[in-house]
């Protein structure tokens, strides 16, 4: 038995019917090496029940809470069952792209039994005729609440499920694990009491802590900011969102996007992937006409894992904003405003400092937290207030090594997350087997067009990767023309 941190218990305050507060990696699987006969649904059974062991997420269920005045425990389930959370379905026929992320963003809409522990799976067949995808492949599609996990310890699950071998069915593992009954309405209670007493000298402590942290930051920003930071503005992903969703993705080889990043000295990987969706979402704003003046900006969640505090579970993030200037045409420029724009907000973070972000929810009342926070989210989607972020963009480095499940080789993921009020357009990026995709998901009234911004999404990969080439073919020409002026003359 455990008790959530304040940081976990948030993300249950923020479940409702249109905002399910799950986490949904998609895992596209190779069984052509399988000669004999397609894996059987029931070989995927017994690879998930030999890997139960590996993380305490898979059989744990929430209980106690007191009403929200305390967070809740989580209890090793006695009554789990596995056929429960692992579900088999096939995508209907033809079975093209199109129809695959319509079923993906059902399935998504739909929220998971609180009662039960917080995760499923969805095998899914069908996929023969899906352009891109593997001949005779299967996915595997998980939802796991974001109480649970971040992306980091997400990541880590989809480690726990795989082998690195082919072989059919994993080696039987020593599982000791027992159930256990629920906390009694005295531990609950009493808990609680003591909790909601030590919560003003916590609120004096983390102030204490946060003041100061806030005014370091801001000095260490202000002596070395480049740039002004991003004005605040609004655009169509920054209303209340419905319970419908909608997906697609933009699948990239990785080895592309590392050349992308070497063309601007010190970028990376995701100020490529920023500077991608800045420029998508420029070419689809502007074909409403929507396009603001100034740059829209990105939330991005930060690993805050200390090396040996890594854990497959619970949520260690923290959040820094980063401008995807929008506003600028050129695509290698964009990708150097972003790149300045994620370094300083990167130093800024660090200068706040880790744990000083992460504490701040031991502050309220769980119940008070969540009435706040859903509060001042729909307040703030129905209002004109400018925001500092605009979208979210999630970059979760997956799996290197190759992968197999059942035998099957695990050959893309993908991955989705949860929408919020104000937060209407989420891209989560994996990278995995020499590939990196950028999911987005939305509401339909938000983003009716999914197909479309997909279609922005790649002309602008295009755009990037052709400007960087010829930036790399220029800088070449220049450094040769030397070497020929010394030639001598013929």
């Amino acid at each position: 038995m455990q008790k959530l941190t304040e940081m976990d218990s948030s993300f249950l305050q923020q479940e409702t019917p249109r905002t399910p507060m799950h986490i949904s990696p998609i895992l596209v699987y190779d069984q052509s090496a399988r000669r004999d006969h397609p894996v059987r649904f029931k070989e995927i059974l017994t690879t998930f029940e030999c890997n139960l062991h590996k993380s305490t997420i898979f059989r744990r269920k929430l209980a106690g809470g007191a009403f929200g005045l305390d967070t809740p425990y989580w209890v090793e389930d006695p009554d789990f069952d596995l056929e429960f959370h692992v579900r088999h379905i096939a995508l209907p026929q033809p079975g093209d792209w199109r129809q695959f992320c319509i079923l993906l963003a059902r399935l998504h809409a739909r929220g998971l039994d609180m009662k039960r522990p917080l995760w499923e799976a969805y095998v899914i067949e069908g996929l023969n005729k899906v352009a891109g995808l593997p001949k005779h492949s299967f996915a595997i599609m998980l939802k796991i609440h974001h109480s649970a996990i971040d992306g980091i310890s997400g990541a880590e699950i989809i480690t726990a499920i795989h082998s690195l071998t082919d072989e059919l069915v994993p080696p039987p593992a020593d599982d000791p694990w027992r159930g256990e009954s629920d906390p009694s309405e005295w531990q609950v209670w009493s808990q609680a009491s003591v909790n909601t007493l030590r919560r003003p000298a916590t609120f004096f402590d983390k102030i204490q802590r946060l003041v100061p942290a806030v005014i370091r930051a801001n000095r260490q920003s202000a002596e070395h900011r480049a740039m002004q930071r991003a004005p605040m503005v609004r655009c169509r992903f920054n209303g209340p969102v419905s319970s419908t969703r909608v997906t697609d993705a933009l699948i990239m080889d990785l080895e592309q996007v590392k050349a992308i990043r070497r063309a601007v000295e010190g970028a990376t990987v995701n100020d490529a992937i920023v500077a991608i969706v800045g420029g998508g979402l420029r070419k689809y704003l502007q074909s409403k006409n929507e396009l603001p003046d100034t740059t829209l900006s990105c939330t991005a969640p930060i690993n805050m894992r200390q090396g040996s505090s890594s854990t497959s579970s619970g949520n260690q993030v923290s959040n820094m904003t980063i401008s995807m200037a929008t506003d600028i045409a050129d695509p290698l420029e964009r990708l150097r405003a972003v790149n300045l724009s994620a370094r300083e907000s990167k130093a800024y973070a660090e200068a706040l400092g880790t744990s000083v972000i992460m504490d701040m929810s031991e502050i309220m009342v769980p119940q008070v937290l969540g009435w706040s926070m859903r509060a001042v989210s729909l307040a703030t989607a129905s209002s004109n207030v400018p925001l500092p972020f605009n979208v979210v963009i999630s970059n979760v480095p997956g799996p290197q090594a190759t992968l197999y499940l059942a035998g099957a080789r695990l050959d893309l993921i993908m991955g989705m997350g949860p929408l919020l009020h104000t937060m209407g357009l989420f891209h989560g990026v994996f990278s995995a087997a020499g590939r990196i995709t950028i999911n987005f998901l939305s509401c339909r009234e938000m983003l009716p067009d999914p197909a479309f911004y997909q279609q922005c999404l790649r002309e602008a990969f295009e755009e990037l990767r052709r400007a960087t080439q010829r930036a790399a073919s220029a800088a070449a020409r220049s450094m040769a023309r030397p070497n020929r002026a010394r030639l001598p003359p013929v």
